[in-house]
């Protein structure tokens, strides 16, 4: 019952971190030059700053997920070892695709964040003939490419964690005596 209780939230975790990175895509921040009042100088004029907030929130959703598999699992390292076979070499296939997809995920969800945030102050002079104002904003498919490892990742954990639940639920050793049994013959 607690695997799947666990199972649902993460699912839940996940499905809400891949709406947020979704979502920040869609309302990535555009800029647009514009001039002064006095038609001297170029500067840019950025719109909502929606976005960042929601990279955040997909970030810190997606680690929320990944954490809880982690503590159920302690982290495929700690407690008792798993019984050999082939569900122990895919939970540990699975324990490294799961981390490298999570990593790639949280990169590209903080790296766009932070750069939807960063917003340029320069401004260029139009009387000097100074080079003209770049607006940089995050480029298109950042925050995409973050929603497609949350997929990934949220696939692979799964998978992951059922391996790990079947290597661990193995038969264990006989703690019972090693030779047979005997009554008394009467």
């Amino acid at each position: 019952m607690a695997s799947k209780l666990l199972m649902i939230s993460v699912f839940v975790f996940d499905l809400i971190a891949f709406a947020l990175a979704i979502a920040a895509e869609q309302r990535r921040s555009t800029a647009t030059i514009q001039t002064d009042n006095e038609q001297v100088y170029t500067y840019c004029v950025y719109d909502s700053d929606i976005s960042t907030g929601f990279g955040v929130g997909a970030f810190l959703f997606l680690m929320a997920g990944q954490i809880l598999i982690m503590v159920a699992s302690r982290c495929f390292c700690f407690g008792k070892p798993l019984s050999p076979g082939g569900s122990r070499g895919c939970a540990l296939l699975l324990f490294v695709m799961c981390w490298v997809t999570f990593f790639i995920a949280e990169v590209c969800l903080l790296a766009g964040s932070v750069r939807n945030a960063y917003h340029t102050k320069y401004r260029s002079s139009l009387l000097f003939n100074d080079r003209p104002v770049s607006c940089e904003t995050v480029r298109k498919g950042v925050f995409a490419a973050g929603a497609a490892f949350i997929f990934f990742t949220s696939i692979i954990n799964k998978f992951y964690f059922i391996s790990y639940s079947n290597a661990k639920g193995g038969a264990g050793p006989y703690g019972g005596e090693a030779g047979v049994g005997m009554a008394t013959y009467k």
